[in-house]
C-alpha cells in the first residue's frame, strides 16, 4: 500500500524542492498541506492535482488539448 501523507523530506524527493522551500510555502500558504499536531504533511492527491492546476502549456501547443484542471480545497478546524 502506497502513503498517502508524506513528510516534509519525502515530498522535497518527490517534486525535486529542496525543504526549505517547502517550509517557506507552508508558512505562506502556497501549497496545500496537513497539519498533524505539530507535523507538517502533505496528501499526495492534493499534491499532484497542485501541480496540475499550477503546471503552464505554450500558447502554440498543438499535439495535444489540455484541458483546464479545478482545484478546490476546504480547510476545516478538528477540534
Amino acid at each position: 500500500m502506497e502513503k498517502r501523507l508524506l513528510n516534509v523530506e519525502e515530498l522535497s524527493q518527490y517534486i525535486g524542492t529542496p525543504s526549505a522551500v517547502l517550509y517557506k510555502w507552508v508558512s505562506q500558504r502556497k501549497i496545500p498541506f496537513v497539519k498533524l499536531g505539530r507535523s507538517t504533511r502533505f496528501d499526495l492527491e492534493m499534491i499532484d492535482l497542485w501541480i496540475q492546476k499550477n503546471s503552464q502549456f505554450p500558447e502554440n501547443h498543438e499535439s495535444k488539448t489540455i484541458e483546464s484542471v479545478s482545484c478546490r480545497i476546504e480547510y476545516k478546524k478538528i477540534e
